[in-house]
């Protein structure tokens, strides 16, 4: 049976979002030691077959910003599948939704249970993590190859659980190589911004990322 890439991209996706929602599940469910026994059978034995496989990574996959930066006004979808925070295939993902508006970027998230840090709230290192992910599709807006310098999070308001939030960023300036990106997070239910954000890329000729990945070391191999 020939597989094409597109069918593999798809059931990467199918094994990422079912794999974020065992996740959600486990955290946000009461289970019985049978079933918790079950699942760990089931998830080791599922491991054990995968790692013996041919090593995967990013670097196989050209980081192409001209090419793949073009987003459209409206909704768009996450530019690398294996993204952290925004791709599908993500077992870390957020599940998001992605707009841009005009130069602007939106990305709509529904923290789940595994996302709780205080009782009833999203854990702050996730909501850190989410403006990192969503700033960096404003390089793609302006076309920028950059690394992330420095981020400042400052956390106004607990952040829900169970309810869409906006997360929206934009560029506000740029001196020389560093570029000055800025957002909120909003709760739409209430007005509420319970979150504010800054950081600072430093942007880099595009042969750079070519020069990294040549002189990265391999993975090294895991011990199962």
């Amino acid at each position: 049976m020939v597989t094409s890439e597109d069918d593999l991209s798809e059931a990467r996706a199918r094994a990422g979002q079912a794999i974020r929602d065992i996740g959600h599940a486990f955290a946000g469910r009461h289970a019985t030691i049978e079933q918790l026994e079950r699942l760990s059978t089931g998830l080791e034995t599922i491991s054990a077959e995968l790692w013996p496989l041919e090593v995967r990574s990013r670097e196989q996959y050209p980081m192409t910003f001209e090419s793949s930066a073009d987003y459209p006004q409206g909704r768009f979808e996450p530019t690398y599948d294996d993204r952290p925070i925004s791709g599908r295939s993500s077992p870390w993902g957020l599940d998001l939704e992605l707009h841009r508006h005009g130069d602007e970027i939106e990305a709509l998230v529904t923290l789940r249970p595994g996302h709780e840090g205080a009782p009833n709230r999203g854990h702050g290192g996730i909501i850190a993590a989410l403006f990192d992910d969503v700033f960096g599709y404003v390089l793609g807006v302006i076309r920028k190859p950059a690394f992330t310098g420095d981020l400042y999070i400052r956390y106004l308001a607990p952040t829900p659980l169970h309810r869409q939030l906006s997360c929206r960023v934009r560029l506000a300036g740029q001196e020389g190589r560093k570029l000055f990106i800025t957002g909120e997070l909003t709760d739409p239910e209430t007005g509420t911004v319970v979150t504010t954000a800054k950081a600072t890329f430093i942007a880099v000729d595009p042969e750079m990322f070519a020069k990294l990945t040549a002189e990265r070391p391999a993975p090294p191999d895991e011990d199962h």
